[in-house]
């Protein structure tokens, strides 16, 4: 738990409960700096996202959760199918949130965005070849396409995201053309470090990652070895580029939903944002957040594709990696 501030008596205090799929320590250090403002102290749980959801659905009413916060598009949309959230209007979200990052029902909020991107191994092709995420089905790439599987929300978002952009036939036969390029003897991955070690190590020659993992790298968070072997990649930001982000909401069992819209909107501000995303190498909501290594990617350009729209898609997106090859 994080402690109460000095100064506010345990009579005066407001503690809300936050289930949280995120797993960073400075996460802990900004719920402190929630607290010295407000006073609101937060109980926190952290598990996986699909664990916290079901264990919110089954606490009903008496759930001790005021706030949820989830990974992905998907998830965020599949709580609120369940009615797990509560409506909530907030004029400093309103200001705060692009459109397409927050419910248009008012049920949860982006906190952060992380953008799908495209590694490529620059001695095995040349980056600039690579100019839209369509381009990874061309036959110029046969045999030097890595893939995460199906069972990756992120892809499943990536996937949804196409459909709305340019329809279930031109999806289909884009994920048929990626397939198609796999690389001989490598496998599905079931996560995207282990594939970005791949591409650097010229084991594949391109691959599709969330850009934390690679900035993860980058800043030696995963040791010495993985720093290196980052920098033998180059990010590649599709035009446009597919944004999910990591989101949340009040719970529809929370008594205490003013002191949890508070917490949810320092976290979506300008000052809590930017630590938020910096936890994990995401970018906040708006520009770069200081990040370094982020800024040195540059701009990219957000395909403006509604977070609840992707999520609404998932299912069948689902079922079209399926249906067409992609494990």
């Amino acid at each position: 738990m994080v402690a109460l501030v000095r100064g506010f008596s345990q009579a005066q205090a407001t503690e809300i409960g936050v289930y949280s799929g995120r797993h960073y320590n400075s996460d802990q250090a900004l719920y402190k700096q929630f607290t010295a403002r407000t006073g609101i102290r937060v109980k926190l749980l952290e598990g996986k996202d699909d664990a916290l959801i079901e264990r919110l659905r089954q606490e009903g009413a008496k759930s001790p959760a005021d706030v949820l916060v989830l990974v992905d598009a998907a998830r965020l949309e599949k709580a609120a199918r369940m009615g797990l959230f509560q409506p909530v209007r907030s004029e400093a979200l309103q200001r705060d949130v692009p459109a397409n990052l927050r419910d248009p029902q008012n049920r949860w909020t982006a906190l952060t965005r992380r953008v799908r991107v495209v590694i490529v191994n620059p001695k095995q092709v040349d980056p600039a070849t690579i100019r839209t995420y369509a381009d990874l089905a061309k036959p110029a790439l046969k045999g030097q396409l890595c893939l995460r599987d199906s069972r990756s929300v992120y892809n499943q978002s990536l996937v949804a995201d196409q459909l709305i952009l340019r329809g279930e036939g031109a999806t289909r036969d884009w994920i048929q053309g990626m397939v198609a390029n796999r690389t001989p003897g490598q496998p599905f991955f079931t996560a995207d470090v282990p594939l970005a070690r791949a591409v650097a190590k010229g084991e594949c020659a391109v691959g599709v990652v969330n850009s934390y993992y690679v900035a993860r790298m980058l800043a030696g968070e995963s040791g010495a070895a993985d720093k290196t072997l980052a920098a033998n990649v180059k990010v590649v930001f599709p035009t446009p580029a597919h944004v999910n982000v990591t989101g949340a909401g009040v719970t529809r069992s929370s008594k205490k939903a003013a002191a949890a819209t508070q917490l949810i909107e320092f976290l979506a501000s300008s000052s809590g944002g930017k630590g938020y995303a910096a936890a994990n190498n995401e970018f906040p909501l708006k520009g770069f957040g200081g990040n370094a290594i982020l800024n040195s990617w540059g701009e990219f350009t957000d395909d403006g594709v509604s977070i609840q729209a992707m999520g609404a898609r998932n299912r069948e997106a689902v079922a079209l990696m399926q249906a067409n090859g992609w494990r």
